[in-house]
């Protein structure tokens, strides 16, 4: 026995955790060489120091003695010492003769190299969520189905054909149009045209990704390429999308230092991954959408103009409703068809929908119509949506266009006749300067060239 204690020190000093003990008080009776290795510090600093001292002088931050000595408990705290790292302690009492707590021994562990790595995990975890957001792997079940062929418009006639010649090639395409008008429906529609229509479609949407993320996940990364990064690497969206098509929605907002990279890619199907000099071959092919007008950003200098050039070799340019507003009811009722189906109602647009609808403005698009269609089928009382279940926002303007076009004409000393003869002859001068041909204008207005001819000609008192 006596040859134990005088060899304490030395056992101490061969066991692999480091170990701190001391007496009810806090006194600091013995510390072992693994843990001077952790802590940083000499014995002959720490003995006959209490621990609660050595808390406020920032050695480290909790101790576990004052905890058991109390309770006469086992206890376990994660410790941060002044060097930043992160110890386990775990303490347990050592008890006298008559039952009282007179040592305290624990063991220590440093855990900070698995902390680091938990606030990894944690942030990489953080950034897979932005991700699973921003960047969708799209199942062809998931995808959003217009009503395509029930649109009326001359215009959607026109796009639904050149999206056939457009998707029969590899060719780079380009998606204008404004917020809500269903870009990435119609990149998806390319999408499923084309000979690529078995392989993957991933989409990136360029505003969302923080800038200095967005290379990496495009172009992806070598092992070990910066802090934090994967020890295997990691494939960009380029790379996954390989035999593809990547979708870059919101393609303005993309950083002028990308721009470059992206032009590497589509003149070349090159990239090469952050942290990595070797460059890769890939097939993909590149849709592109945005709702800026790319020529003014390029004279603004946030645009490259050989990018825009490389981008724009098929141009899809969307129109906003309220040009195609023959498209506005079978939208309408598309949705309300979807919605009432999803939250099993039976609803139906009352006799002033359409006229509301149509002469609404549409200034979010599709997705304004789309989101206040599902809203009044959640929250209309009856089976029939009627005006009553509008936003006032919708009615509001109706109102103001009434009232301004009443305000804005000349009554004084007239019949409702000759008012609405100088209206008809208001109309038609106008759509003559707009359009430049009677013909044309018969067309639109469903009327007789004869017919607009006298109504221009008679005089005033006719």
């Amino acid at each position: 026995m006596e040859l134990i204690v005088k060899q304490i020190d030395h056992i101490l000093d061969v066991l692999s955790d480091g170990i701190y003990i001391s007496d009810r008080e806090g006194n600091t009776l013995k510390v072992n060489t693994m843990y001077e290795k952790l802590i940083g510090l000499r014995r002959e600093t720490l003995i006959g120091r209490k621990v609660q001292d050595l808390v406020r002088e920032g050695v480290f931050d909790v101790v576990v003695n004052p905890e058991i000595v109390r309770t006469g408990q086992p206890a376990t705290f994660v410790q941060t010492t002044k060097k930043g790292q992160k110890l386990i302690l775990n303490g347990h009492p050592i008890f006298d003769e008559e039952g009282q707590v007179a040592l305290v021994v624990t063991f220590v562990r440093d855990v900070t190299v698995m902390s680091q790595l938990r606030d990894q995990i944690a942030a990489q975890k953080k950034l897979l969520e932005q991700l699973r957001t921003n960047v969708q792997h799209i199942n062809e079940e998931s995808i959003q189905k217009f009503p395509v062929k029930r649109f009326k418009s001359r215009e959607m006639a026109h796009l639904n054909k050149l999206i056939e010649k457009v998707a029969a090639t590899d060719a780079t395409v380009l998606i204008l149009g404004e917020t809500g008008v269903g870009k990435e429906f119609f990149a998806r529609s390319i999408h499923r045209a084309s000979l690529r229509n078995d392989k993957t479609f991933f989409k990136l949407d360029c505003a969302t990704i923080p800038e200095n993320l967005i290379e990496s996940e495009l172009f992806g990364y070598a092992p070990g390429a910066f802090s934090g990064a994967s020890l295997k690497g990691k494939a960009g969206l380029c790379e996954m999308a390989d035999q593809g098509t990547l979708f870059l929605d919101e393609i303005g907002e993309l950083p002028i230092g990308m721009q470059v990279k992206l032009l590497r890619l589509l003149q070349d199907q090159e990239i090469i991954p952050v942290g990595s000099t070797r460059v890769k071959k890939v097939d993909v092919r590149i849709i592109a959408a945005t709702n800026r007008d790319l020529e003014k950003e390029i004279e603004q200098g946030r645009f490259r103009s050989d990018l825009y050039y490389r981008l724009r070799v098929a141009v899809l340019s969307i129109p906003p409703l309220r040009e195609r507003r023959e498209d506005i009811m079978p939208l309408a009722n598309y949705f309300l068809e979807k919605y009432a189906t999803k939250y099993r109602k039976e609803r139906s647009f009352g006799p002033d929908i359409e006229d509301i609808f149509v002469r609404h403005r549409w200034p979010g698009n599709i997705r304004e119509m789309e989101n206040l269609i599902e809203s009044m089928v959640v929250t209309c009382d009856g089976s029939v949506v009627e005006t009553a279940d509008l936003g006032s926002c919708m009615l509001t303007e109706g109102w103001d266009r009434k009232r301004n076009l009443f305000e804005s004409l000349d009554i004084r000393d007239k019949s409702l006749k000759v008012i609405v003869r100088d209206l008809e002859r208001e109309i038609l001068q106008g759509a003559l300067e707009i359009h430049g041909s009677m013909a044309k204008v018969a067309e639109l207005l469903k009327i007789d060239r004869s017919t607009i001819f006298r109504k221009l000609k008679r005089d005033e008192s006719a």
